[in-house]
């Protein structure tokens, strides 16, 4: 049963409604055990509930929508086996698998960005067409790091190996990787380096596609969050993501996922902030 691999626990304010009526389930997933430089993700899913009930409110004055008016359920956190990537990932999977068999759209918040895979492996299977849109400062596209396969700096070379087809993952904001990954990139993603302007300006086959939508916070510049993993200069701004989600919402957004807050290393709590606020923007475009 589902309930055996989910921990209950404070939910996200403003999600209020059942997970039969809901339209959209959030769930936590607190993994941090391939982090190569700051870990501190695992505590990412808990901070950012804690931060939306003192400091959010639900009303988005970007888009005048109110979260309370929209059907979301948040399901909780999934269990974490310390010491066990292979069946935490295998938990994720399951958790997402049975969000997507009941018809409705998960969105998981990191973790590191290693969850993304076993979180889109359901709907890679659901929707043999899906394109992936990654805000990130990282290619993440090494065969391995540090002797592994499975880690945030490899997620999305694993991704593209279950896809049948080159050019279906979009990757926004990019600004680190060797020359190794970005020679890859050029055969085999679409590369929208530094800023979000050329993406904006290159959405024509997406459309009517099915949409999942990855984003690592290091996407932005450090001054707006300091507190995820592996920081890199320079990076988009808030206005900047919300022109991106004004435009992915005419798009059929299927899940999403919020990875590599790491709290603990921003003790202002501004990062957990900002991501609180940027996951409200993000569920009601869904």
């Amino acid at each position: 049963m589902i309930d055996d691999i989910i921990i209950k626990g404070k939910k996200y304010e403003g999600c209020n409604a059942s997970f039969e009526k809901a339209q959209i389930v959030l769930f936590g997933a607190g993994f941090d055990g391939t982090s190569s430089y700051r870990p501190g993700s695992r505590f990412a899913p808990m901070a950012i509930r804690s931060e939306t009930f003192f400091a959010q409110e639900d009303y988005s004055p970007y888009f005048d929508r109110d979260l309370t008016q929209h059907p979301v359920h948040d399901l909780g956190d999934v269990e974490i086996v310390f010491g066990n990537s292979s069946k935490t990932l295998d938990h994720i999977e399951k958790v997402s698998r049975f969000i997507v068999e009941h018809e409705k759209k998960p969105v998981c918040i990191g973790g590191e960005h290693l969850v993304t895979l076993p979180a889109i492996k359901p709907l890679i299977d659901r929707y043999p067409d899906l394109h992936i849109v990654q805000l990130d400062a990282h290619l993440d596209l090494m065969d391995e790091l540090f002797g592994d396969k499975y880690s945030h700096g490899s997620v999305m070379k694993r991704i593209q190996d279950l896809l049948s087809e080159p050019f279906r993952i979009f990757q926004v904001g990019i600004r680190s990787g060797s020359k190794e990954e970005f020679a890859y990139a050029r055969n085999n993603t679409r590369l929208f380096k530094f800023h979000v302007n050329e993406f904006l300006k290159n959405l024509a086959d997406l459309k009517e596609k099915p949409i999942y939508l990855t984003i690592d916070l290091d996407v932005f510049d450090p001054s707006l969050i300091r507190g995820t993993g592996t920081p890199e200069a320079g990076g988009i701004f808030f206005q900047d993501y919300i022109e991106v989600l004004k435009r992915l919402e005419k798009f059929n957004i299927v899940g999403a996922d919020v990875v590599e807050l790491a709290p603990h290393i921003d003790p202002t709590q501004v990062s957990t902030i900002v991501t609180s606020k940027i996951l409200r923007e993000l569920l009601l475009i869904l």
